[in-house]
């Protein structure tokens, strides 16, 4: 009766942790696809009235047209999986702002990302996050990531070509997003 009673609770525990899981959002670009390869993509077959699914990441269709649109960046380190889609790069306003997820089932998620993110242009130039809006706890996190486009009253992106997003301290030293600009 014992064992009964734990195997039904693994049985439970493994329901649970399958049901949570969540998939990667669709437009995700992988470093495959960054590196200018795009992955092929397969559906499995469904019965009618079904909904197939992706089995590979991204179809050429979902890619971005523009090289400055938001392309989703990827870091599944550790225990989090970080997600992180430009919103403005093509036309920033006052910030840069970035859409930032965090996915997890074991690591608290109760940290300011502000304090903890850096954004560099190959200019050179770099600056510290002026915001996130995101809600601190929880497994599943989702916000907005801002930085000022000025740098001691310089362009942060003037005669840059290319842009890294540093996350440091969430649940891996480091985590590192880049893009090109257009």
């Amino acid at each position: 009766m014992k064992r009964l009673s734990i195997m039904l609770s693994l049985l439970l525990v493994g329901l649970l942790l399958a049901a949570c899981k969540s998939p990667p959002p669709p437009s995700v670009v992988t470093d495959e696809a960054a590196s200018g390869r795009v992955p092929e993509v397969t559906t499995e077959a469904a019965a009618p009235g079904e909904a197939t699914s992706p089995t590979n990441e991204v179809a050429p269709a979902d890619l971005p047209t523009d090289s400055g649109s938001a392309e989703t960046r990827v870091d599944e380190q550790g225990a989090v999986i970080v997600s992180v889609t430009p919103l403005n790069l093509s036309a920033p306003g006052a910030t840069l702002d970035f859409e930032v997820t965090l996915e997890t089932h074991s690591v608290d998620l109760s940290m300011n990302l502000a304090e903890l993110a850096t954004l560099t242009a190959d200019n050179s130039l770099a600056v510290e996050s002026s915001g996130w809006d995101g809600p601190q706890g929880g497994h599943h996190v989702a916000g907005t990531l801002s930085f000022p486009t000025e740098v001691n009253g310089e362009p942060l992106l003037a005669d840059a070509s290319g842009l890294t997003l540093i996350i440091n301290n969430v649940d891996a030293p480091e985590r590192v997003f880049t893009w090109d600009l257009p």
